[in-house]
């Protein structure tokens, strides 16, 4: 643990590369962001329903990050992209006001998906007279003392499970104002000051409480350096790697890096596979926690970040092709696709719990909830860009659903 904590001193700093002003982000929308924000979307619903054999087929089982690295990476960016630039045609007191004004809409919609979820499970469980669904999504302490548990969820301490992202999502916005303003002023200080706190909170133990025990499972403190990461790479921060990223060593330390992390993760499903992993390499890596954004984690998000800048440049031709346009369009819209991955999860988990069904069954429900996202993110589009004809007459925000855009 000593070596760990000395990597977290050792590595995160290596990320401040210059100070002073931050430049504004470039215009124009980047799609590689709606792309990746689907893609994420799409893996988050597919890690939610338990015992799924589709869940094979996302990250997760290839790598010590997964689709949850990706989102905050890219809320952080599109974040700073949208409000940073209000900030600097408005000034600070009008992009606070923006951001507050966005959290408290993530939370309104936390509380109507919450309200939604509790009504869906208990329905459930009523119905086919099986508590282990209240059990396994963590509401038994709501069938209990509904008026008590109702209260803790509002002050965010109560959460089912697979409802974690909105409240650190909302706790994030609420103190990024004055990160922003740091960020738009002096970047790397910024950024250092975010790799403190995060530093902080592994070595004295930094968390919020949880209802009715414990504490966040995504732990804000922590989860707080990837967001700020990438408000800072869209106010310039990834411009002044550039030259980093497109080194070959840097390409080669990244493979490498992704190699050894899908080396270790496969001794997790093969256990005749263990003995590849060194003993004391075993105690100074494990655990690899996600609660507290273990560094191995970060590090493998970095990595496979750079080696996707490095083949998928902004201006590539497939981003407009129709294949890859359901994709965007879910990741356009993340907050509604969001929630409603959170209600198909629960109801596939619910089909394959029921109904006794091969690996044809999981990928048809696996399937079926993605054409239903795809369907609602159709809907949602086709309604702001011709239902709403005032839409038109609107500046739309770029690259941002979750931050608040367009």
């Amino acid at each position: 643990m000593i070596v760990k904590a000395a990597v977290k001193h050792l590595v995160i700093p290596k990320l401040l590369l210059t100070s002073g002003t931050a430049a504004p982000p470039p215009g124009g929308r980047d799609l590689r962001l709606d792309l990746f924000r689907g893609v994420a979307l799409w893996l988050i619903f597919l890690d939610h329903i338990p015992q799924n054999v589709v869940n094979w087929f996302t990250i997760r089982n290839y790598g010590f990050s997964d689709a949850t690295e990706i989102f905050i990476f890219i809320s952080g960016y599109t974040a700073a992209f949208v409000y940073g630039r209000a900030m600097r045609e408005r000034g600070i007191l009008i992009a606070s006001a923006r951001v507050l004004r966005r959290a408290w809409q993530i939370y309104v919609a936390h509380i109507f998906l919450f309200t939604i979820f509790m009504a869906e499970i208990a329905y459930v469980a009523a119905t086919f007279e099986n508590p282990l669904y209240a059990e396994e999504m963590n509401i038994l302490d709501f069938l209990k003392q509904p008026d008590v548990t109702i209260f803790q969820a509002l002050i965010l301490k109560f959460k089912p499970v697979n409802m974690d992202v909105l409240p650190l999502y909302i706790m994030l916005l609420l103190f990024f104002p004055p990160m922003l303003w740091l960020l738009i002023r002096q970047p790397a200080f910024a950024l250092a000051g975010s790799a403190l706190v995060y530093v902080l909170a592994w070595n004295l133990n930094w968390n919020l409480p949880a209802y009715p025990n414990g504490v966040w499972f995504f732990n804000p403190f922590a989860w707080q350096l990837l967001f700020v990461f990438g408000a800072w790479c869209a106010l310039g921060g990834a411009k002044r790697m550039s030259r980093i990223l497109s080194s070959p060593i840097t390409l080669w330390i990244c493979f490498a890096y992704l190699f050894v992390s899908f080396c270790v993760t496969l001794t997790w499903y093969v256990p005749q596979l263990g003995h590849v992993v060194p003993r004391r390499v075993e105690q100074w890596m494990y655990p690899i926690d996600k609660t507290d954004l273990d560094v191995l984690r970060f590090a493998h998000f970095l990595a496979l970040a750079a080696v996707t800048v490095r083949f998928l440049p902004k201006d590539w031709p497939g981003l407009k092709s129709p294949w890859l346009k359901p994709l965007i369009l879910c990741g356009q819209h993340s907050l509604e696709i969001f929630c409603l991955g959170v209600f198909l999860a629960f109801a596939g988990h619910f089909i394959l719990a029921e109904v006794a069904g091969g690996a044809a069954l999981h990928a048809l429900i696996s399937l079926g909830g993605i054409l239903i996202m795809c369907g609602m993110a159709w809907i949602i589009s086709w309604y702001k860009h011709v239902a709403d004809k005032s839409a038109s007459r609107k500046v739309i925000g770029a690259n941002a659903d979750m931050a608040g855009g367009g």
